[in-house]
């Protein structure tokens, strides 16, 4: 296997993973981020291929699994690297997990944003676990494309991709969008969830290809957003507890929609 050792800390690669790994500005500006973990090696390799580098630590060898890895990224000619596990803890962004991680390029935004289709459209939203997992339930519920307004989180930051799980991999997702203009020329309808309207996401007609539209863990969607929606829906459940998280909102509404879709097919 081609792959070069880098055993000092004064090595220029080195102090680029250093920065890479403890910099979200180093990270914004290098247009690159980090896959940590075989989880996410393998599933950037089974849907996007090559990673720019793929850094092991020496344990990591005779690991089986990052061993196949590594043999993946060689022939498919991507940059492999060494380090003495040392070196490689402080990479690491996951406790022990097998010592391995990907230098990727985040795929570019499409550039044409027109909300013409299945979409998630994201208002606000603030906690990487929170972003990571709406991204699992929209892969799994089939929507492909995911709209970041302007103040979410970072969709490609370390810890949104380690709680999205693969998930970004099979995603189209636009950041720093207009929502506003966004929704203003959409050809497909804006729903969105509100606990002051009384048509359930139950008795909702939700066959029809549409946009969903959720908001800020603790605002919500803003206020002007939330009126040029569609449509207002709302998620039943027991009187006298608190409102659902985000994440779990968005699961419910995308299932309940699949649901509907899949029954419509089957008459």
């Amino acid at each position: 296997m081609s792959v070069r050792l880098v055993s000092s800390r004064d090595n220029a690669r080195y102090k680029q993973l250093r920065q890479l790994a403890t910099s979200a500005q180093a990270r914004r500006k290098a247009g690159r981020t980090l896959l940590d973990g075989i989880h996410l090696c393998q599933s950037w390799l089974a849907h996007r291929g090559a990673p720019l580098i793929c850094v092991a630590a020496e344990s990591a060898r005779s690991h089986p699994e990052a061993g196949a890895v590594l043999a993946s990224c060689d022939r498919l000619g991507a940059e492999c690297l060494i380090l003495p596990d040392a070196l490689f803890a402080p990479l690491a962004q996951v406790e022990h997990g097998v010592p391995l991680l990907f230098v990727v390029a985040p795929p570019a935004a499409d550039a044409m944003q027109q909300l013409d289709g299945p979409a998630l459209l994201l208002d606000g939203l603030q906690d990487p676990g929170n972003l990571g997992s709406i991204l699992r339930s929209a892969a799994a519920a089939g929507i492909r494309r995911v709209f970041c307004g302007q103040g979410t989180v970072a969709a490609w930051s370390p810890k949104v991709l380690r709680a999205g799980m693969g998930a970004h991999f099979v995603l189209d997702i636009v950041e720093d969008v207009d929502l506003p203009s966004l929704v203003a020329g959409a050809t497909v309808p804006v729903i969105a969830t509100s606990s002051h309207v009384s048509i359930s996401i139950h008795d909702a007609d939700l066959r029809a290809p549409s946009a969903w539209l959720f908001g800020h863990e603790g605002q919500g969607v803003s206020a002007p957003l939330l009126a040029s929606a569609t449509l207002q829906l709302t998620i039943p459940q027991a009187a006298g507890v608190e409102s659902l998280n985000v994440a779990a909102s968005v699961a419910v509404c995308l299932f309940e929609q699949l649901r509907q879709q899949r029954a419509g097919n089957a008459r």
